[in-house]
């Protein structure tokens, strides 16, 4: 069972930043695409961010220009570095692997519990 665990999120101002981070017990982790999901109340989840194992980086309009999304291979470990956050931001925040890193990409792992951000007016 492949194991996802989301970390950093907070409550921060407009304007503010915050840093994401998700371990991954997935021994293959180094050829996956991983991507950040998000989910606000009463919307579908959403994919924001996704980074190739090669390290390339596709992010939604929404996101673009914010957010960038890293990784550390020999860690196991996607980063969410959020800057300019909008109140729009606000959702439950999770990690997924999936073959290819595009904005289509479906997450093939169970969904971890995800972390909280929310940003104030």
């Amino acid at each position: 069972q492949v194991q996802l665990v989301e970390s950093g999120g907070g409550l921060v101002q407009a304007g503010g930043s915050l840093r994401l981070s998700c371990a991954v017990s997935e021994s293959f982790f180094s050829i996956r695409a991983m991507g950040w999901y998000r989910q606000a109340p009463g919307k579908q989840r959403e994919l924001v961010a996704v980074i190739s194992n090669g390290g390339s980086t596709n992010y939604a309009d929404s996101v673009k220009g914010r957010f960038t999304i890293s990784r550390d291979n020999a860690k196991k470990m996607v980063y969410l570095q959020m800057n300019s956050l909008k109140p729009e931001d606000t959702a439950l925040y999770y990690c997924n692997a999936g073959i290819s890193a595009s904005l289509r990409m479906v997450g093939e792992y169970s969904w971890g519990q995800g972390t909280q951000v929310t940003v104030s007016s």
